[in-house]
This record gives C-alpha cells, sequence and structure tokens, in this order.
C-alpha cells in the first residue's frame, strides 16, 4: 500500500506567497527609475518608441537640437541598437530650471532593445524636424516543410 501524503493548504499557500514576491520583486527591478542623464560623458537619453509591424520594425527617437551629420547608428548586439548624436547647441541643467544640479548636455545617447530579429544592414533612416524615424526589416525565418 502507497500512502499519498497531501500537501497541506498552508504549504500551497507558502509556496504561492513565496511565487508572488519573486514576481514582485522582478516588476520592482525592472520598473526603478534611473536618470535619463549622464553628467560624466555629457549625454541626455532621448525619448524612444518601438513599433513592430509583420514585415518592419520601426523606431523613432525624439533628437531636438540634434545635428543632423552626427546621427550615428549601430549594432551593439543582436537585439540591441545604439543611437548617439550630437547637439547643435549645449544644453545646461539651469534651462530646465533646475538650480541645485550643475553641467552640461553636449550630445543625445541612447541603447534601444529590438524585440524581434531584424536585418541592421537594411535599415533606412530618416531625419526631419527633429524625429528620427529608422525601419528595420524583420529576419525571415526559414520555412517548415509539413510531410
Amino acid at each position: 500500500m502507497v500512502i499519498v501524503r497531501r500537501r497541506s493548504i498552508f504549504d500551497i499557500f507558502r509556496e504561492y506567497m513565496e511565487e508572488l514576491e519573486e514576481l514582485a520583486d522582478e516588476i520592482i527591478e525592472r520598473s526603478m527609475e534611473r536618470p535619463s542623464w549622464d553628467t560624466n560623458a555629457q549625454s541626455l537619453e532621448p525619448l524612444f518608441n518601438v513599433f513592430v509591424r509583420s514585415d518592419r520594425v520601426i523606431v523613432t527617437v525624439d533628437l531636438p537640437k540634434a545635428d543632423p551629420e552626427s546621427i550615428r547608428i549601430s549594432r551593439i548586439s543582436d537585439d540591441l541598437v545604439e543611437i548617439t548624436a550630437k547637439m547643435r547647441i549645449k544644453i545646461r541643467f539651469e534651462d530646465f530650471g533646475v538650480t541645485h544640479r550643475k553641467g552640461e548636455f553636449t550630445q543625445f545617447c541612447c541603447r534601444i532593445p529590438l524585440p524581434v530579429p531584424v536585418e541592421v544592414s537594411e535599415a533606412k533612416a530618416r531625419f526631419i524636424r527633429g524625429i528620427l524615424e529608422v525601419t528595420f526589416p524583420r529576419k525571415r525565418g526559414y520555412e517548415i516543410k509539413v510531410e
């Protein structure tokens, strides 16, 4: 005769609470805000948005006062792209009305995670009125033969 021990309701509740705590820690870690500037590198992190479509990924980046000739788009890894651009004018904390910090910014720099595989070598970019739009074609998979 095999005796099967049933789990106690307290054991089930404890496991549930441990899973909930792990999930809450992960959410808090992801949502921790960090400054959108780096005073040592004199750079600001611009706002960006990633649109995923069936055939391409469109990344828009807000680069006001950026010099169009200095914009650089580089691939860091398969799912990460870095965009940098020098500013035409220097911006200081005082320009934003912040008086308790010192520093000035001369460039934009941001790293953008890409949610799907893309062909970085075939990307097309255009810069209009301070908005950079980069279009990446999605990588085509391979065909799976059905028998």
